[in-house]
């Protein structure tokens, strides 16, 4: 493979499903205080690491029975076979890179093609990718 040079990822991620990891930089707006607007739901993954660097912002996770907050400049490593969720506590943006392993991204490439988003239908997508999802919200 080829090197690869990227302008700010702004949104977008470098590296593919085919190699041996990617990373996206994504946003979140923040929004009203109440209860956690979750990025992602409570899931586990069976065989591989994932791991945020907060770029702008915070943002909680919860990792296992631990909840930890991480602000701008924090990193965070949710383990394999950790149960896990993130969100964004607070109601400005919070900008973060994730650096995901291949079926992670082949994972959330998936969710974000499927129009069904039953619980079912997303536990199916989950298992298919090595994942198990725990909570449907």
């Amino acid at each position: 493979m080829a090197a690869i040079v990227a302008p700010p990822l702004a949104g977008r991620t470098i590296g593919d499903s085919e190699g041996t990891f990617a990373i996206a930089e994504w946003t979140d707006a923040g929004g009203p205080p109440g209860p956690a607007r979750l990025i992602a739901p409570l899931h586990v993954h069976h065989h591989e690491d994932e791991a945020w660097y907060v770029l702008e912002g915070s943002l909680r996770f919860q990792l296992g029975g631990q909840e930890v907050e991480a602000p701008a400049g924090a990193a965070v490593v949710g383990p394999r076979g950790v149960p896990h969720t993130f969100w964004n506590p607070g109601p400005d943006r919070a900008r973060y890179l994730v650096v995901m392993a291949p079926d992670t991204l082949r994972l959330i490439e998936e969710i974000h093609s499927v129009s069904d988003r039953s619980f079912e239908r997303m536990q199916a997508v989950f298992r298919k990718h090595g994942a198990e999802l725990l909570s449907g919200t």
